[in-house]
């Protein structure tokens, strides 16, 4: 996991939106205790090993641990929360998104 920083707060998002505007940012919303959440986590982690040399940011935000973070994601992108969920920025903007099944190696990388 160490390409995956982990967000703790509004503020480090924040960061990374700002980030966004120099280069792709991946936001996963991770919830520790839904199955179908552990199935996406399992399919973002292969996404993120299978893409060791771009110059992404790869990020997790686990909700029941990060709740203000989480939020914010709705309140900064004007996506609906889901969990888990999975964002692409660029240019501070939500390019790109998934929830639930839809969160695949394949639909991450046509992103």
């Amino acid at each position: 996991m160490e390409r995956i920083r982990r967000i703790a707060n509004p503020q480090e998002l924040d960061e990374l939106i700002e980030r966004s505007k120099q280069g792709p940012v991946w936001v996963f919303k991770h919830s520790l205790t839904c199955p179908i959440s552990s199935f996406a986590w399992e399919e973002y982690r292969s996404f993120v090993a299978g893409r060791p040399e771009d110059d992404a940011v790869y990020s997790l935000i686990e909700v029941q641990t990060a709740r203000p973070a989480s939020n914010a994601v709705a309140e900064r992108t004007g996506i609906t929360h889901q969990s888990p969920q999975a964002l692409l920025l660029r240019d501070a903007k939500v390019v790109w998104h998934a929830s639930h099944h839809a969160i695949r190696v394949r639909a991450l990388e046509g992103a």
